[in-house]
């Protein structure tokens, strides 16, 4: 069974929630402020599938949260809860290392569906490896078996999602990829949000294995289209 801890201050919210992943065929842990979701988290060793975390609380906020979680699991699921609509809130939880976020008030079947989305993205990291069990290009070599990405020799710490998206374009070299077709590969064509999630992932992935991430050569952006992986040829 899945766990997911779900951290949000309103209680009327949080029982929603708890009722509906539970009949879901969740096991859910809830908590009511960023201390305890890191408590929790701490307790169980980081034994969660998903995390839900409301960004508005008092005290340790859910961005906070997030970043603690991100920095000691790149493989948990993280969805971020918000009341605000503004695109800054979206874009600094998954900078912060979300992989989703939810904007209030939406529907209990919407909260479902990304859940489950991001659960069967947790498991993929524990799938059967394919038969070829790296993929090389340029600099960086792509490991099916371990999930892994190296450049030079040393290790990418990449996220569930960017890893993903960087096999997508490892498979994909040298192909012009458009944004609706990453997101429906990564995100699945079921997902309620917009594309900006995939170009804000991009943008992260840059961070990390650019030379110059204002400048990339591996991650080319075709403008008005996607994005097209070079490998530095």
């Amino acid at each position: 069974m899945k766990r997911v801890l779900v951290c949000e201050d309103e209680d009327s919210i949080r029982e929603f929630i708890v009722l509906n992943l539970t009949r879901s065929g969740y096991d859910v842990v809830d908590v009511n402020c960023g201390e305890d979701a890191i408590k929790a988290f701490e307790d169980t060793d980081g034994g969660f599938d998903v995390a839900l975390l409301d960004i508005m609380m008092p005290g340790i906020d859910g961005q906070q949260v997030c970043k603690k979680f991100r920095e000691k699991s790149d493989t948990m699921g993280i969805i971020m809860l918000s009341a605000k609509s503004q695109e800054m809130d979206k874009i600094s939880s998954l900078m912060n290392g979300a992989d989703d976020y939810i904007t209030k008030p939406f529907s209990i079947s919407e909260l479902v569906a990304r859940v489950d989305a991001v659960c069967r993205r947790v498991s993929m990291s524990h799938a059967k490896p394919e038969a070829a069990s790296t993929i090389v290009s340029g600099p960086f070599t792509l490991n099916l078996k371990s999930r892994t990405v190296y450049k030079n020799g040393e290790q990418i710490d990449l996220t569930q999602v960017e890893y993903q998206i960087m096999e997508y374009f490892f498979k994909n070299q040298n192909t012009a990829l458009d944004r609706t077709s990453i997101l429906n590969h990564i995100w699945g064509e079921s997902y309620y949000g917009d594309d900006k999630i995939v170009d804000v992932n991009i943008r992260r992935i840059r961070m990390k294995i650019e030379d110059e991430p204002s400048s990339p050569k591996y991650i080319l952006t075709i403008w008005g289209f996607g994005y097209k992986w070079s490998g530095g040829n």
